[in-house]
């Protein structure tokens, strides 16, 4: 993988989705009148959770792993993550007919682990915290000499992740603001990238967990904190925010709103009951920041991007 950190140009954006168009989906755009009524602001919902391995992370995993070197190709790649990267990347690796290595949080939900199976990645499991995950991974490198993809902080994972707004700008929508959400940073620092060389005028706005608000205090304080024992059913964005995520987040994001489980819980609750769709909490969050935010959007064009939709049925937190 390149591991210059150049920031990717439109230009590189641009051919990472004509590189990796084979291998995703163009996801739609919905809208949902009864939202909008509720919101006082039209939103347009960009549907990832309809998206290859139910996630953008299909995106910057098969950007990164087409443009690994033969030599590297040859001894796969490894990366840790609790769910969805894990699932694109051996999802990723199986169709460049290569070997993935997954480590994954002994709790990662079991959805996502029999994912990564069915796409042919090998699970390595270890202890849940960032400290076990980073050791066992450097084990596997150490052992099989694969190459690590990180599941954000990367510019090549982030140059994926950035054609998803791409396609969003595609459709001719004037958006005042474009939302997603924040945990690693690849989705939000990939949007505001695209964003900025599109239409800088375009606000970008995070949502992210009061219980794993990692990416809030590091924006307010200017300088990266590290998340330590985060707590939120929202399981995607349980990771700390990556080094260079922050770097472009500082530069081109406007804010970051955090919400509370039962917030996100009750967003969930509303795209099920009125777009008949599946999302996962994580995806939940931006909307549930607009709608605590309702003045801050009023008469508004806002996009957001539903990240995933990745739950496990037999645990939907609804009563």
């Amino acid at each position: 993988m390149n591991t210059t950190p150049k920031t990717p140009s439109l230009e590189d954006i641009r051919e990472a989705h004509q590189r990796i168009q084979p291998f995703i989906h163009k996801t739609p755009i919905l809208t949902s009148s009864a939202i909008d009524a509720m919101a006082g602001c039209q939103i347009f919902f960009k549907c990832e959770n309809f998206q290859k391995v139910g996630a953008f992370k299909a995106r910057g995993a098969a950007n990164a792993v087409m443009k690994l070197s033969p030599e590297q190709l040859a001894k796969g790649v490894a990366t840790h993550s609790s769910g969805n990267h894990a699932a694109a990347l051996a999802r990723a690796a199986t169709i460049a007919g290569i070997k993935s290595y997954i480590v994954m949080p002994s709790n990662a939900p079991e959805i996502k682990k029999k994912a990564v199976r069915s796409y042919g990645g090998e699970i390595i499991e270890c202890e849940p915290n960032l400290i076990a995950r980073e050791t066992t991974l450097n084990a596997v490198v150490e052992k099989t000499g694969a190459t690590f993809i990180p599941p954000y902080d990367a510019m090549d994972v982030i140059e994926g992740q950035a054609t998803c707004a791409l396609e969003m700008w595609e459709e001719s929508i004037a958006f005042d603001t474009i939302m997603a959400p924040v945990g690693g940073g690849g989705l939000l620092a990939g949007t505001a990238l695209t964003t900025h060389y599109i239409s800088p005028d375009t606000k970008i706005i995070a949502g992210e967990p009061e219980g794993a608000d990692d990416a809030f205090r590091s924006f307010q304080a200017k300088k990266l904190i590290p998340m330590t024992v985060p707590n939120t059913i929202a399981d995607g964005l349980l990771t700390s925010l990556g080094k260079i995520n922050f770097d472009i987040i500082m530069e081109y994001v406007d804010d970051i709103l955090t919400v509370t489980d039962e917030e996100i819980i009750a967003a969930m609750r509303l795209v099920y009951e009125r777009m008949k769709i599946i999302i996962e909490p994580s995806c939940a969050v931006p909307l549930a920041a607009l709608l605590k935010n309702k003045e801050r959007f009023a008469g508004q064009k806002v996009g957001i991007i539903l990240s995933g939709g990745n739950v496990d049925l037999a645990k939907l937190p609804f009563k």
